[in-house]
């Protein structure tokens, strides 16, 4: 048994993917307290990853030989883990300066804590959105594309009606308990993983790791927010940022259809027939 699992999601993102391996292993070399074991999934990358990976001490490495989904491949890399905490751990991060043996001591301190998130830092240095958000009710999901939580973020009232995805009346400076972080670093107990079933698959990119939280929430643990330490997040490689057109077409794609799968599961039923049809009429004319 180990302390630690850090599973890794490599898709076509060689570089990055050694690079957050390698920081990966800075950070927890200062932390020798800890056991540990990194576990890197590749889902069918053509980029030359899986041949480097091969060749990686250190870890233990899977070859899917398909892409089978975000979710799907971290509940296969799951079934390998041998520790009594789990992070997932996206593979365009840098973690280089993460104290994990204080974040494992925060966790067995705090029982009713199911997820621990650090701040989440993008290469410009703003704060990564998406490593702080509240769940997408149909009123956030509104006032996030509408625009108003961007126009409201700094004023004090309006945040909190209008801000509340990506929760802009909360300090991200101080630690609280918040709705989700994101998937690129996401720690939490092997048993609470298990228990609520891991990963849902029909999510197969985008949506997860928010459907994921919301069941952890609803089996009574907080989800909390600790940015006394953070990582960069480079982010968008192999997302809707990416450069080539027709990946990025295509993980839109995944992405509003994510929304449209989370609505169903979460939402459908407390809204009247025309709001549900309006709602997925909407998500299929984005895809």
């Amino acid at each position: 048994m180990k302390d630690l699992s850090v599973i890794t999601l490599s898709y076509n993102t060689r570089d990055l993917t050694l690079q957050t391996i390698h920081s990966l292993k800075q950070s927890l070399s200062k932390t020798p307290s800890v056991s540990y074991e990194i576990i890197v999934i590749d889902n069918g990358s053509t980029d030359g990853s899986v041949e480097s990976l091969k060749k990686e001490k250190g870890i233990v490495f899977i070859e899917n030989g398909k892409n089978v989904g975000f979710g799907a491949a971290n509940n296969i890399a799951a079934k390998h883990a041998r520790g009594t905490y789990l992070l997932l751990l996206n593979s365009d991060t840098i973690v280089d300066h993460v104290d994990f043996a204080k974040l494992l001591k925060i966790m067995h301190e705090h029982s009713d804590i199911g997820v621990l998130t650090v701040r989440l830092v993008l290469p410009d240095g703003s704060i990564d959105p998406a490593s702080h958000r509240g769940f997408p009710t149909l009123w956030r999901s509104f006032a996030y594309f509408s625009k108003l939580e961007k126009l409201t973020t700094k004023i004090p009232g309006l945040n909190r009606l209008f801000g509340g995805y990506h929760l802009s009346h909360l300090d991200k400076e101080t630690e609280h308990e918040i709705d989700s972080p994101s998937g690129a670093f996401f720690l939490t107990r092997k048993e609470i993983f298990d228990a609520v079933g891991g990963f849902d698959e029909a999510f197969f990119m985008y949506g997860e790791d928010l459907d994921l939280s919301l069941r952890i929430k609803q089996a009574g643990y907080k989800i909390w927010y600790y940015p006394l330490m953070s990582i960069v997040h480079i982010k968008g490689q192999s997302g809707r940022k990416h450069t080539d057109v027709t990946q990025k077409k295509k993980t839109s794609s995944h992405f509003y259809e994510a929304m449209r799968i989370f609505y169903k599961k979460h939402y459908e039923k407390q809204y009247p027939l025309f709001i549900n049809k309006a709602v997925y009429r909407i998500l299929e004319a984005k895809k």
